[in-house]
Parts: structure tokens; sequence; C-alpha cells
């Protein structure tokens, strides 16, 4: 028989809040409950009769709390089968009560852990005995329902409320497959804090990340998307609709871009399929968004945009004579949001500070490749002039905010640029001659003198074609890694145009 009635209750929970709806249920369907500590206080202040897991037990608390429920007569009553009669006959002999459900929220872990705390407060929150209890009473889900967050206790009250204190064996297995996700990702986050810094021989790759949000769709419509990851931890949305999938893979790398620019001066970018077609910084917002929109306003269209100051009402104003998909930004200043708002579909994130991973992963093949994230940033101090001509001070400017931008542009890749805006880039090209061509061509389309611009260069050139086109184009001088073994010809034919070559040593490839 699939349905279940619920006759006796464990209840152990670090977060009470949401609690009291599922216990007066409960109370309603004369269930017997069992309960330790802070748990059982929580109960009994609701009015309801408790019995201590230790009087269940016979045994007490010990070593400060870190065992419990850890005894027979707990797992027992969970674990027995009530259709196996040597079960049955096993529990009557010791003494074993059934127990038809359990909720257990777990220790906060994963949030001491964001919180800085010290190892040894961390460690403390890796729950043991709540672990265990959940594994158990979803092995046994064919006679007992379990409940592992806090976020399902409106579910389950409102379950048991329509199966007049109930369940089938449908509703328990899916419970169950709740728990074990629960526990899955419990133990991958463990893993991931214990394993910082160590070599653990013949261990898998494990990652876990939640909640999972279902998208309108893939990159395409026939594609099926979701999203895995808490949006609310770094965004705020203010308006609009459902991120979508290319949203999402749009949003990534504008913040991703925008964390560059950190100096205080106010920066906007627009990006278009993951590429930058516009950055700027100006002494104002509205400033530095107008110049941005100017490097590439058809390529604005239906884009994303990023900026690093609160969005003001006149930049307001400029903002919305352009079709974009989403904007983001720390904060709106009062009289802007309304002028934002004005567009139903628009999406308005405010976003919240965060700290990202230190690895990226992606599937590749039938597996998964892992890497460090790309943290690391040139300024003018790693820069080293190899020319006989050295970047003057403004020149210095522009390289680094070009080489800033070019780090974040899909390979091959080519940044032309002045201080503090965007001109053009050539992105994703098969050959650096040709994304060099497309950056000239795009920004005289758009009536920009490239006379005394500079150009960045994702990785090194392999040839001095490169050079010898930006300095007939009027691009005085150039930032690149280097680690060509034709390097010196490069170098030559700058010396021969009078421009000026920075090498960083470090390539920025985006693929």
């Amino acid at each position: 028989m699939s349905s279940r009635p619920i006759r006796a209750a464990l209840l152990s929970v670090y977060h009470k809040d949401r609690l009291a709806p599922l216990v007066q249920v409960l109370r309603q369907h004369g269930v017997t409950l069992y309960s330790t500590g802070g748990t059982q206080k929580f109960l009994e202040d609701e009015g309801a009769e408790v019995t201590a897991v230790e009087d269940l037990t016979g045994f007490p608390e010990v070593f400060g709390g870190r065992v419990k429920t850890l005894h027979p007569k707990v797992f027992g009553g969970i674990l027995h089968r009530r259709d196996n009669e040597a079960d049955l006959a096993q529990a009557e002999q010791h003494g074993i009560p059934p127990i038809d459900l359990v909720v257990v929220d777990l220790y906060p872990f994963e949030e001491t852990v964001a919180s800085g705390a010290e190892e040894a407060d961390v460690i403390e929150k890796i729950d043991i005995g709540g672990i265990s209890l959940l594994r158990a009473a979803a092995k046994n889900y064919r006679d007992v329902l379990v409940v592992s967050s806090r976020d399902q206790y409106a579910a389950v009250t409102e379950l048991l409320t329509t199966k007049n204190g109930s369940t089938d064996l449908e509703d328990r297995r899916h419970y169950a497959a709740a728990a074990f996700a629960t526990t899955s990702h419990y133990d991958t986050e463990i893993f991931g804090y214990l394993s910082q810094g160590t070599a653990v021989a013949g261990t898998a790759l494990r990652l876990s990340a939640q909640p999972a949000t279902p998208l309108r769709y893939g990159e395409n419509p026939h594609q099926a998307g979701t999203f895995y990851g808490d949006l609310t931890a770094l965004f705020d949305q203010l308006h609009g609709k459902q991120l979508s999938y290319n949203n999402l893979v749009d949003v990534d790398a504008a913040v991703a871009l925008m964390a560059e620019f950190s100096d205080g001066q106010p920066a906007c970018a627009i990006l278009k399929h993951t590429n930058a077609c516009g950055v700027a910084q100006a002494a104002t917002l509205r400033d530095a968004y107008v110049n941005a929109l100017s490097c590439d306003p058809t390529s604005a269209f239906g884009g994303v945009i990023i900026v690093n100051k609160e969005v003001d009402a006149a930049t307001a104003a400029e903002l919305n004579q352009l079709f974009f998909e989403v904007l983001i930004a720390p904060s709106f200043a009062a009289d802007a949001l309304p002028v934002l708002q004005s567009k139903k579909n628009r999406i308005l994130l405010r976003q919240k500070p965060v700290q990202f991973p230190a690895k990226q992963v992606k599937t590749l093949l039938n597996g998964i490749i892992e890497q460090d994230a790309d943290r690391q940033t040139e300024t003018v101090k790693d820069f080293r002039t190899v020319t006989q001509s050295a970047p003057t001070d403004e020149e210095l400017t522009a390289l680094e905010f070009a080489g800033k931008i070019c780090k974040h542009t899909k390979s091959n890749t080519i940044v032309l640029a002045r201080a503090g805006r965007l001109l053009a880039s050539g992105v994703g090209q098969t050959s650096r001659v040709d994304a060099l061509r497309q950056a000239i061509e795009k920004a005289r389309s758009f009536g920009f003198d490239l006379h005394g611009a500079v150009m960045a260069s994702d990785a090194f050139f392999p040839f001095p074609d490169c050079v010898e086109i930006a300095g007939a184009a009027g691009v005085r001088a150039v930032v690149q890694p280097g680690g060509s073994i034709k390097d010196a010809d490069s170098i030559k034919a700058c010396d021969e145009l009078g421009m000026a070559m920075v090498l960083t040593g470090v390539r920025h490839f985006k693929h």
C-alpha cells in the first residue's frame, strides 16, 4: 500500500523560520514529535508536546552536541521496513518506535565559509547527524517522508493538509531525491573547502550548484536551458522580463569586463555576443555612456550595458533613447529608475558585490575541462619598452586601457583605443591580420581618426605585418605579450615607423 500516515516525526533544524505552520499541521494530526536542543525548545514554544531524543535513546547529548541522534533507536525507527516481518519483530523486540517523517535543515556550512570564519568555526558546521538522518530517511522512502530544506516546509504543509496527514509513494520518492541532492551538494562544498591547496590522489572533479532556474530556452529556441546558481546573490532584478540564456552569457562577460575598471572613474561598457562594442571612461557617467555608444551605435542596438557608478537622471535620459536588453549598475537614482522602467521588457539589474569562483569549467567532448580564472591584468608598471621610442604618459594610459578590453575579447583580437575610449576592435578572427583590418575598417566607418591611437593584441605578432598595417593607419603605440621567435622583426618595424612598443610577457587568449 503506497499511502502512509505520519504517526511520528523527528525534527532537528538549524533555522527555525517557516517551520511553525508545518508543526501546527503535525499537531492537528496527533503526530508524536521527537526533537533535540534548540528545535525542541522551539516546538514547545509553539505549544507542542515533544519527546527529547535523549529520552527515546536513554543516552544524553555528548561532546558539545556533536553526538545527539546517532543511535539505533533513532536510525532503527527510520530504517526498518514496515512490510518486512523480521524488521517489525526486531523493532518490537528492541523497543524501537517507527519514525515516519524526518525534517532536517543542515548546519550552514556554505554560509559559514562565505563569512570568512576561522577554520575551527567552519569545521563545526560540518553536519554529521543531520546528513545521516537525511540519507537514512531518503533510503527508506517507501515508508518515510524526508524534508531536507526549509524551502520545502510550505509545500509539505500543503501536502499533509490536502492528504489528511498521509503521503503517497510518489511524494516520498520526490522528496527522497531532493534529499540526496541536498547531501550531495553539501558534501561537494565540504570537499571543495578541505581540498584547497591540496592534491587529493585519485579524486574526480566535483561540482555542485543550486538552485536550478529553468530558462525560456537555451542558445536557440530548439535547445532547452537551465541556470544552476543563485542569481539573487549577485543581482536584484528591478525591472523587466526573465533573463535568457544569451542574456546570462552576455551579463557574465559584462561583469567580468567592468571588474577591470574599479579605479573610481565613471566607466561604461556595451557588449554584444560577449564582445565589447563600446567602452569608455569619462568625468561623468553620462559622458562615459555617450562615448561608449559612439564606438559602434549599430552593434549597441539590443546589447547589454554595464556601468560602475549609480545611474543618475542625466545618464538615464541618454540610455532611454536606445533599445537595449539589459542594464547593470551598482545603484539607480530615484529619479532615474522610472525613466528606465518605461520600457516593459527592459531588464534592470542592481549588482551586489560578490566573490567569483577561482576556477572555470566547461563541457568538452565527453568530459569537462577546468582552468584557473584569468585574474591577471597588466598595468603600466608591467610594461617593458622594447623600441627606441618610448610611449608618452597619455599613450601608456591608453595602452593599459586597451589591454583591459583586449583581455575580455574573443581571440584573435586587436583593440584600437585612445586614453579612456575604445575606438574599434577586431574580434574572433582566424588571423591577427584580419582582426586588425576589421578594427581599422570599423573605426573609420564610424568616423574615428586613428592618428595617435594605440593598439593592443591578445597574443604575439608572428610577423611584422600587423605593425606595418597599424603604422600606416596612424597607430603610434602597441602593447602585446611578445614571445614570438620573430619579435625582433616587429620591434624593428616599429622603430622604422617611429612607433613605440611595450611587451607584457602575458598572453590573454579567450576562446
